[in-house]
């Protein structure tokens, strides 16, 4: 099927790049510049290519810089932000320093005709987010946008079907980047053809046709992803797959017997309880630093995942749900580390399987729903908010102990409740509490008390890339809020979380 190559400089909205493209039915991936060259890139056949933004100046000597025969390899580009400043330095332009004259947030566009910019309104808005701007378009391109502070916001090339934008059409701020997109990939002349419908037949094929004749561990949680990696591996191997949930301690309340329930009924004896609670608990006693919390984790995992598959008389392979922002957010080619999923960050090296399966590992969290939906699965699980694989152990900032799991499940389990069942014009597309490691003083039955403060998060968002703070209404945070401080004696205060993605991310740690 036509692939476009999001070529990573480094950019923070490199994932939602590949979104906005896979959302137009082209399949899209994400490849670092360090690990392509012209020649790979011509080989593999991508329809197109798009060069994203990056927090350097392309003035800077070190900063990350592509060969300039990317241009005449006849494949269209789309430069965005960085990546058209690149472009431009790279056909022979000018890019300097905006100096006090930089642009950030929402600002107005005016375009001029381009085959990108076809049923994009003269005058709109869009997003920037940059400190240096093209000075001088190169010899062969043509002005095709500005803004009041930046008389190159973009340019194209139409006889080599070459495209800089010094906005970022990714972002749902700017107006028309659905259509640029669009308008993108029909230059490219890619069929729309990434649909789930294909994706779930063409991955049990080929996973019928990979793992004959094997036998496969199953990592399942229960939530969404590994739900849909199950019945993915069972409608291509069944009964060479069996089912592996691990109660770690780290679940929400009640949260071990509803899995069981659920998966019990579905997969009978292809379903392996285990119960590992106190296993991870002295694992993690005294550590506190999150990117060791999620390590410990998953190497306990890995290990509970082996020992099983030795007691069950041995499996060639081990499964599990990762998804694309995984891989990414664990650091993939430029991209920072923003946390090590335990799932990929925190695999050990010495894993004593053949080999990993991750059917989903170049899907978004909104796809995985999809193909859930394409298989049948019901809505409960495919539907399910998202519930991160170390568990509670995230959600608790500071050494995870007995008590403190006890104190958040409560929390947690209130809070939930009451999101459920209040009245809201728009719902939270996650929601949870956290046990922060900061005391607060309060008074309780005209005592002083200094006790733990619980943070309430609630987020809405399309494809967690991204997300906004839910506005709650106000008696829902207050109802929250007195269950909490009177069901648990040692709260001393609650507060909420206004903080969108970016800068924050969705979960504490």
């Amino acid at each position: 099927m036509d692939t476009v190559l999001v070529l990573d400089f480094g950019g923070q909205y490199s994932q939602l790049i590949a979104r906005r493209i896979r959302e137009q039915h082209v399949y899209a991936v994400i490849e670092s510049f360090r690990q392509m060259t012209v020649d790979e890139i011509v080989a593999r056949g991508y329809r197109g290519i798009v060069m994203t933004g990056g927090p350097n100046s392309v003035n800077d000597p070190e900063s990350p810089h592509f060969d300039p025969a990317l241009l005449n390899a006849g494949i269209p580009i789309l430069g965005i932000c960085y990546g058209a400043q690149l472009m431009a330095q790279m056909a022979g332009g000018t890019v300097a320093a905006a100096g006090a004259e930089g642009e950030y947030g929402r600002t107005q566009l005016t375009v001029r005709q381009s085959m990108l910019f076809r049923g994009v309104e003269e005058t709109s808005i869009c997003w920037m987010s940059h400190r240096d701007r093209i000075t001088e378009a190169p010899e062969g391109f043509g002005i095709t946008a500005t803004t009041p502070q930046c008389g190159c916001a973009g340019m194209s090339d139409e006889s080599r079907k070459l495209y800089a934008v010094q906005f970022h059409p990714e972002v749902t701020h700017t107006r028309y980047g659905t259509q640029i997109f669009s308008n993108f990939l029909d230059i490219c002349g890619c069929d729309r053809q990434w649909v789930m419908s294909r994706f779930v037949a063409d991955t049990v094929e080929r996973l019928r046709s990979e793992l004959k004749g094997k036998r496969v561990l199953m990592a399942l949680s229960g939530g969404v992803d590994s739900s849909v990696t199950a019945a993915l591996l069972g409608k291509a191997i069944g009964s060479d797959l069996t089912c592996v949930f691990v109660d770690h301690g780290l679940l929400r309340k009640g949260e071990p017997e509803a899995v069981e329930d659920v998966f019990r009924s579905r997969l009978g004896d292809g379903l392996v309880c285990v119960d590992a609670r106190e296993r991870f608990l002295r694992e993690l006693s005294g550590v506190t630093d999150p990117e060791k919390k999620r390590k410990i984790i998953g190497e306990q995992f890995i290990r509970v995942f082996e020992e099983t598959a030795n007691s069950l008389g041995g499996f060639d392979l081990l499964a599990q749900g990762t998804i694309y922002p995984d891989v990414i957010e664990s650091g993939k080619g430029d991209s920072a580390v923003i946390k090590s999923h335990h799932n990929v960050g925190g695999i050990p090296a010495d894993v004593k399987f053949d080999g990993i399966v991750e059917p989903l590992r170049d899907l978004f969290k909104d796809e995985v729903r999809r193909v859930g939906l394409e298989l049948e699965l019901p809505d409960h699980i495919v539907k399910r908010q998202p519930f991160p694989g170390p568990g509670l152990a995230v959600r608790i900032t500071g050494e995870v102990t007995r008590e403190k799991l006890d104190i958040l499940r409560e929390a947690d389990a209130i809070f939930r409740e009451e999101i459920d069942s209040a009245e809201m014009a728009v719902r939270p597309d996650q929601y949870f509490a956290v046990l922060t490691d900061t005391s607060a003083v309060g008074v309780k039955g005209d005592s002083r008390l200094y006790g733990s403060v619980i943070a309430l998060r609630a987020v809405t968002t399309e494809d967690f890339m991204t997300a906004d703070w839910t506005r709650i209404p106000v008696d829902v945070l207050e109802r929250t809020s007195v269950r909490i401080t009177n069901a648990i004696p040692t709260v001393a205060r609650v507060v909420y979380d206004i903080t969108s993605k970016p800068p924050a991310t969705v979960e504490w740690e």
